[in-house]
């Protein structure tokens, strides 16, 4: 919202420049995000909190100005001519429920010109397009003191009077923006004896606007029930300065003056007199109850007193009235005034101690816990996760916990828990899996030229399993891009199925366990020949790969992405593993190499699972040096060269001993179905 800091100091004397009136105003909660322009073009770019419409206007922020440096705030006090008698205009009000207060009065030999240079420039300056003296009014009046009003070009109401009722169904009514509306019965609307001529606190009717043509002129200014207006501006599409005033909570007891505050500047500029009285038709009062202040209550939610001529200093500066109610002054009963509607209770008014003696006043203190903290059983685990991935390069990132059905079916065989009042379809339903979220972060990156990509994020999971809600601790991770950024030296390599397989593998050694189990039974949603899961105990820790071309094309992901996925609950049954130390060996080690022919069906886990149920204490390590296919080796099969490490922490091994242990090694191998290449 602009607010113009020249016009703001029409109502109030400071002696401060434009940067510490702007600091000050963000300190007591109305944020000053940007200065624009300079001297008296200078704007300010304020953030204003949906409570607070008070302050969506000049004035409204002079007087919080006023109260930060205990200044006078100035009254508008329109000062208009005599007005020549004449009958009031007659207002019936049908909803006094939706409207308990609607003021008028009536302008005659008006003349319809542009505005005078002052208003034409100041609304210029709020970005408000200038269009005529009379309807500038209302619109200067508007951002001055916050109030909507409207004008009626007088003639052109039939039956000379005014109705507030609820529309009839299937009424139209055109709207100064062009468009013919259908009304139902939960519209309100100001009409004329015949027909609607403007949607209440919304917009006005074409029928009856303001043209060259206008001689007299009917002035109003209404108080509507904000429900009913945020209903009806949602209802038609129309998001007005008066709407999103009016929805928020206008005040009661500004309809007189700025009536007559509009009335003032038409006169000025349009010539014209007045006709009649105003009219101030009020079919049910609002008034605010009181509340109660206690001074201990004060003390006890801010920690420190400010002090009872300072309390009393800052409610009265805001406009509140504040009155003993013992002798003993701990105690006042305070009237809210009208325009703080958001002042319902006692820390209410303890907040607006708060903000406007100085939140950075107040010691920094800690509240009292006479208990102890707890940590959650996993905490040090989890803690042990996060910090292995982000040694091993990837970012810790946050998504909603929210998706779409579709992403629940698609990741997931768990029912999705749909949620109530969803933010919108696509995020209907909590998440079953991390994986929607963890792509369209990795999505994000790379949509905007982030090539290089390492993300993790820890969460839960929510769905519904063997019908009765479930909820899971999981984790993810992706990765994108180079893992070798391109060089002088070396070019780019890069990220692989065997970097993420890698990257498990290295996050599972923080775990204590015997061995993992990898298999090549992930999702479908992997890549067919590119995926894979760790188990441990049979039970899946995890299950990782590239994300399927389909997946992967309906995304537009424009480079290969990989996925993992740690099922953290399954994970954390198992202790952490505990450093320990083993002296080197003093006596040398041997190694043999063997050459096999195996069928493609044999992995290199049966082979290690095999070889290691021999048992042989002094077999240090078996791993694979080399695999090939084709040539010699018929189609089907490859072939695998494996080395095996022995070695003794007592003794020097005999050569017979070797010899043994490779031969069971190759009975074993044979066992499997391989052949020994020669």
């Amino acid at each position: 919202m602009k607010i113009s800091a020249t016009w703001l100091r029409e109502f109030v004397d400071l002696n401060v420049d434009n940067r510490r009136l702007a600091d000050d105003l963000t300190s007591i909660g109305a944020g000053v995000e940007a200065i624009l322009g300079q001297g008296d073009a200078a704007i300010f770019d304020v953030e204003i909190t949906t409570n607070r419409p008070d302050e969506m206007n000049h004035y409204g922020l002079a007087r919080e100005a006023a109260a930060i440096h205990d200044r006078r705030l100035r009254t508008i006090e329109p000062d208009l001519p005599k007005a020549a008698r004449a009958a009031p205009i007659p207002i019936e009000i049908q909803e006094p429920d939706l409207c308990p207060r609607f003021t008028a009065r009536a302008l005659s030999d008006v003349r319809i010109e542009p505005s005078p240079a002052r208003i034409a420039d100041r609304l210029t300056l709020l970005d408000q397009r200038p269009i005529s003296n009379a309807v500038d009014a209302t619109n200067y009046v508007l951002w001055e003191m916050g109030k909507p009003t409207h004008v009626f070009d007088l003639d052109l109401l039939e039956g000379g009077k005014l109705v507030i009722r609820r529309a009839r169904p299937g009424e139209i009514l055109k709207t100064l923006d062009g468009i013919e509306r259908t009304l139902t019965n939960d519209d309100l609307v100001v009409a004329d004896a015949r027909k609607p001529v403007g949607l209440a606190g919304v917009m006005g009717g074409f029928d009856t606007m303001i043209t060259a043509k206008t001689r007299n002129i009917l002035i109003e200014s209404a108080w509507w029930d904000p429900i009913t207006i945020r209903k009806a501006s949602k209802r038609h599409g129309l998001h007005t300065d008066a709407s999103h005033r009016f929805e928020r909570g206008a005040d009661f007891e500004s309809t007189v003056v700025s009536t007559n505050r509009v009335a003032q500047l038409i006169l000025a500029s349009g010539g014209g007199k007045l006709v009649g009285d105003v009219v101030d038709a009020i079919a049910k009062r609002i008034d605010q109850a009181p509340v109660a202040l206690h001074i201990s209550e004060v003390r006890r939610a801010l920690g420190e007193e400010p002090g009872i001529s300072e309390i009393l200093r800052i409610l009265r500066s805001l406009g509140f009235e504040v009155a003993p109610e013992t002798n003993d002054a701990s105690e006042w009963t305070v009237e809210i005034p009208s325009w703080r509607l958001d002042v319902e209770r006692e820390i209410d008014l303890i907040e607006e101690i708060a903000r406007l003696y100085g939140y950075d006043r107040f010691p920094n203190t800690l509240p009292a816990y006479s208990g102890a903290v707890i940590e959650l059983p996993d905490a040090k685990k989890e803690a042990t996760v996060r910090s292995r991935l982000l040694a091993l390069g990837y970012d810790e990132t946050v998504s909603l916990s929210f998706a779409s059905p579709e992403d629940g079916a698609r990741f997931s065989p768990g029912l999705g828990i749909e949620i109530a009042n969803p933010l919108s379809e696509e995020a209907s339903v909590m998440r079953t899996s991390m994986v929607p979220g963890m792509l369209n972060m990795l999505t994000y990156n790379l949509n905007r030229g982030n090539d290089d990509v390492r993300l993790f994020e820890i969460g839960n999971v929510y769905e519904f399993l063997a019908d009765r809600p479930l909820e899971s601790k999981r984790g993810s991770f992706g990765a994108t891009g180079n893992v070798l950024a391109p060089g002088v030296y070396q070019p780019a390599r890069p990220y692989s199925f065997f970097d993420m397989k890698g990257d498990i593998e290295t996050l599972l050694e923080v775990f204590d366990y015997p061995s993992v189990a990898f298999d090549a039974h992930a999702a479908d949603y992997y890549h067919p020949l590119r995926r894979a899961r760790a188990l441990l105990h049979g039970a899946t820790v995890a299950q990782f790969g590239q994300i399927h071309p389909d997946i992967a094309a309906r995304r537009k992901l424009r480079q290969d992405v990989f996925l993992g996925e740690l099922y953290l609950d399954q994970l954390y049954r198992h202790a952490l593993r505990q450093p320990g130390y083993q002296a080197l060996p003093r006596y040398p080690a041997v190694k043999r190499d063997f050459s096999f022919t195996f069928a493609d069906a044999v992995r290199f886990q049966e082979i290690e699972t095999a070889v290691g149920a021999l048992g042989i204490k002094e077999l240090r390590t078996l791993v694979p040096l080399e695999i090939f296919r084709s040539g010699t080796v018929p189609a089907g099969k490859y072939s695998l060269l494996l080395r095996a490490t022995f070695q003794s922490q007592e003794r020097t091994l005999r050569e017979y001993e070797v010899a043994d242990w490779s031969a069971e090694i190759i009975r074993r191998l044979e066992e499997l179905g391989g052949s020994l290449r020669s």
